[in-house]
């Protein structure tokens, strides 16, 4: 399948350093930085630096490199805003919307992380 990059998007705009953020962890291959309109006591962004679309787009395409350092951000995240099962909080939430039925809105791959407490449901079983 071929991917239609849009260069203009925000978080591409935000790693180009165009558009500010408040920035949690930052790797060679990843930025992870708090969300403008969080959902959560804690919602963060993950998403990699490569232009990648979706995450079977990232997962097909990106470099051992930039998965696994893409990977090992959202762990260093997680830890580090104290959300992992154990660490003083009872777990967090990983969603990655793709696509329209995904309801994805930017299109650039980008992990949420929630945490803080109790997210409930994430679908109704009649949705």
């Amino acid at each position: 399948m071929a991917y239609s990059y849009d260069n203009q998007n925000i978080f591409a705009r935000i790693l180009r350093g165009e558009i500010p953020n408040n920035t949690v962890l930052e790797t060679e291959h990843s930025l992870a930085f708090h969300d403008i309109a969080p959902q959560a006591p804690v919602h963060v962004l993950v998403i990699p630096k490569g232009p990648y679309v979706t995450y079977d787009h990232f997962a097909a395409e990106a470099s051992a490199e930039e998965i696994v350092d893409f990977t090992q951000t959202v762990g260093l995240v997680c830890a580090q805003m104290e959300v992992t099962p154990g660490a003083g909080d009872a777990g967090y939430r990983m969603i990655a919307n793709s696509g329209s039925n995904g309801v994805q809105d930017v299109p650039h791959l980008h992990i949420h992380i929630l945490g803080g407490r109790m997210l409930g449901r994430m679908l109704s079983r009649n949705g």
